[in-house]
């Protein structure tokens, strides 16, 4: 007796894969080999990336904040230290759009902080 295969599951997962691959450039995008070997290699670097994202950003937020500091005379380190030992809650995100932003606002903040 001939051996069973279920080409429909099999075509079907491929065809996910090549509709995943939709857009690739050359042979990514309609040979099946290549184009697995795309998408995955896509989607570690989807993993990995939504990872390094939030370090990015907050790389990002710390150089704004400590710019805005250093223009009242703190450095980062002091300025962090001093808002901490305050109590107020306000997280880097808002403290850099606050420095970037609404200068007026992240002084009042340097102010209070002093």
């Amino acid at each position: 007796m001939p051996r069973s295969v279920n080409h429909v599951a099999s075509r079907a997962r491929r065809k996910k894969i090549l509709k995943y691959a939709k857009g690739y450039w050359g042979r990514r995008s309609n040979v099946w080999t290549v184009a697995k070997n795309a998408v995955e290699k896509g989607w570690t670097y989807a993993y990995r990336d939504r990872k390094q994202k939030k370090r990015e950003f907050r790389k990002l937020w710390i150089q704004r904040i400590n710019a805005g500091a250093r223009e009242h005379g703190m450095s980062y380190s002091q300025f962090m230290g001093a808002v901490n030992k305050k109590g107020i809650e306000l997280n880097r995100k808002v403290l850099a759009d606050l420095a970037m932003n609404h200068p007026e606002a992240f002084k009042s903040v340097v102010d209070s902080v002093k």
